[in-house]
């Protein structure tokens, strides 16, 4: 399993939006959609900052993430420029891969 966690600052008033773009159904959008290997999606909103959110997006592989993000380069992007209208700050919080030793 691979894990990649973002951050995000939301911008004032664009709590809504960004939780209708993120939020449950993610998984719905095509680019998502469009890669069988990823394992869904999940949006956490901060319990003490409430422009705070972090997204977790869950892949079978790290390999499959790599495709997804060759594959889908401009759906990508497209999401990613969404979230830069509607956040103040955007953080690669890390990429994580499950430890078997």
């Amino acid at each position: 399993m691979f894990l990649v966690l973002w951050e995000f600052e939301v911008k004032p008033g664009c709590e809504k939006r960004f939780e209708r773009v993120y939020g449950p159904g993610v998984t719905g959008i095509p680019c998502f959609a469009a890669i069988r290997h990823h394992a869904g999606s999940h949006l956490f909103r901060d319990t003490v900052k409430p422009r705070a959110y972090l997204t977790a997006e869950y892949w079978l592989s790290r390999k499959s993430y790599e495709e997804f993000l060759s594959a889908q380069d401009v759906e990508y992007k497209a999401l990613d420029s969404i979230a830069e209208e509607l956040t103040a700050n955007e953080r690669h919080v890390g990429s994580y891969e499950t430890f078997v030793p």
